[in-house]
């Protein structure tokens, strides 16, 4: 089995994999603080609360824009599970050419998707990741270069300086309301969130195409469920397409 660690700056996403499959993930909330010990223990008790046998781990591979973690994660893999992990960064073999100013300005996250988006659906191809703090598009071309993105706020980042900037604004559930016209403050809050956000997606998309010409349009990320059904130019969503990308990495450079 294979342990994929994909760490961002509000919520770590876990999945198992046996061979191509995916047979249980999880998402915890990222916290530098945490040591080895915790991670350890965690992990060991959520697979095993999911019958799974920790001993049977034989990889595990970590995506992290949080540098304070990276190092904890590492120690844990080698404490707990006896295993050398395979963190993304530079030296890894992904098989895509960056087309950026800088390189290594493009964080391991955006190129795991890449990946795993490029190998699955082809390119050209946009992938628009719906994390907590930051909405991101990227560009894949046909011949699997990324060419660059776009990065705007993220959902609950919104909804979060809509109530801790706004007095008289609630902190709300995200949630589809049943029309654009609101006729309560949430309803309303909740309309402008999730339609505002379907419009920027669409708006960005026509954009990008009419730059690059046509592309396939992929949702992943915690807020894809919410946000892509009410965009026009997304074709699918594949909320753990991250974690895909690390088990193709993984077996690009370990086998």
């Amino acid at each position: 089995m294979l342990l994929a660690v994909d760490v961002g700056n509000t919520h770590t996403t876990l999945g198992v994999f046996r061979g191509e499959a995916l047979v249980h993930s999880w998402r915890i909330v990222t916290e530098p603080s945490r040591t080895a010990d915790e991670y350890g223990l965690l992990i060991t008790s959520l697979m095993e609360h999911a019958g799974l046998d920790p001993r049977g781990l034989r990889g595990v591979a970590i995506c992290s824009v949080v540098p304070p973690v990276t190092p904890t994660l590492e120690r844990m893999c080698q404490e707990y599970f006896g295993l050398e992990p395979l963190t993304v960064g530079p030296g890894v073999k992904t098989g895509l050419v960056i087309r950026y100013d800088n390189p290594r300005e493009v964080g391991a996250d955006r190129v795991v998707l890449a990946l795993a988006a490029y190998t699955r659906y082809g390119g050209p191809t946009i992938v628009v990741d719906f994390s907590y703090t930051a909405t991101i598009f990227d560009y894949i071309s046909r011949a699997g270069e990324y060419l660059g993105g776009v990065i705007a706020p993220g959902v609950s980042t919104a909804a979060d300086a809509l109530f801790q900037h706004a007095a008289k604004l609630p902190r709300i559930e995200l949630a589809r309301p049943r029309s654009v016209l609101g006729r309560n403050t949430v309803a309303c809050m909740q309309a402008g969130i999730v339609f505002g956000f379907a419009g920027l997606v669409d708006a960005i998309v026509a954009r990008l195409e009419e730059e690059n010409g046509p592309a396939t349009v992929v949702a992943t990320g915690e807020n894809a469920d919410l946000i892509a059904p009410e965009c026009r130019r997304v074709g699918h969503v594949d909320p753990c397409l991250t974690l895909d990308g690390l088990r193709l990495i993984y077996e690009r450079n370990r086998g």
